[in-house]
């Protein structure tokens, strides 16, 4: 594959969005290009600059940011003041920043999650969506993961999982480790840290690499705590909000990749999505899981931004 140079940012901001959070704001390729946001995953997995190699940067104004408590903004692992209606404000607060009114968005995991609840928000504001391993945050797809599903998959990943869960508690695995994570034993926290990342980071590819395992590793205290406090409060949406939503972002395109074998969003949840928005488009990755980083996801989402603007 032919990715594009990984090069230093044109611009570093950092704004703040309330009295205690501070937003780590990075720009990349063409300040007059096609405006272009990127929402990372988790929450709580923050951003990188290898993930612009994806984008040329003749064409595209990249713009990539950590959401709050996580990567380079302050506080690190911070959940006060940390919903989806706050990261749905940092967005405009960050295009606002910049003077950029309209712009493309592109989320995975996660990511598409914040970008299709922004686009309800805020439709006349989002040019295109581009989302990849779509994540519907309904209750069942955060049980899938947590609870039941994602365990028969991978029993041996999950039996480490649960290792440190009290077998008598085992009923609701998300209270529990949600409770350790945030547990004022800093060894326990820490553990529950590691092993909620290790998780998630063995689950992510179908044929799993040490890469990607290290990368969840790099920012386990920041996604176990956000995740875990997102997770526990259902995402701050109502059940099925996406869905049910959908009608104020017919008239946006949008094009969804997904791994045939996603185990961390099974792509069910990208077919859901794609039945009820007629200006989608989904392409299903028949070789791959749920990471950015897996190659045939990688050569679609390259393709994909290669065309969007000539």
């Amino acid at each position: 594959m032919n990715f594009y140079n990984i090069n230093k940012p044109f611009g570093v901001h950092r704004i703040k969005v309330s009295d205690i959070h501070e937003i780590y704001i990075e720009e990349y390729g063409n300040k007059k290009g096609a405006p272009l946001i990127f929402l990372h995953g988790g929450p709580g997995a923050g951003t990188s600059p290898i993930y612009q190699k994806y984008f040329n940067p003749e064409k595209y104004h990249l713009i990539m940011f950590d959401q709050r408590g996580c990567g380079k903004s302050k506080p690190y692992g911070e959940v006060s003041q940390n919903s989806t209606d706050h990261l749905i404000a940092d967005i405009n607060a960050i295009s606002d920043y910049l003077s950029i009114e309209k712009f493309h968005i592109y989320g995975g995991s996660w990511g598409s999650t914040l970008a299709l609840l922004y686009a309800e928000s805020y439709p006349d504001r989002v040019i295109s969506l581009v989302l990849r391993g779509v994540f519907l945050c309904r209750k069942n797809d955060i049980q899938w993961f947590y609870q039941y599903g994602a365990s028969e998959i991978y029993p041996t990943y999950w039996a480490d999982y649960i290792s440190i869960v009290d077998k008598a508690k085992t009923d609701n695995i998300l209270s529990e480790y949600h409770k350790m994570i945030f547990s004022d034993d800093e060894k326990l926290a820490n553990k529950a840290c590691k092993e909620w990342s290790l998780w998630e980071g063995r689950s992510s590819c179908l044929y799993h690499t040490r890469e990607v395992v290290s990368a969840f590793d790099d920012c386990s205290v920041s996604l176990a705590r956000i995740e875990s406090h997102f997770f526990i409060n259902d995402c701050f949406i109502e059940e099925n909000q996406i869905i049910k939503n959908i009608d104020k972002i017919l008239d946006i395109p949008c094009t969804i990749v997904h791994g045939q074998y996603d185990i961390v969003c099974p792509i069910r949840q990208a077919y859901d999505l794609n039945q009820v928005y007629p200006k989608s488009r989904l392409i299903i990755a028949e070789d791959a899981g749920h990471s950015l980083l897996e190659p045939t996801i990688s050569k679609e989402i390259l393709s994909i931004f290669d065309e969007l603007v000539i």
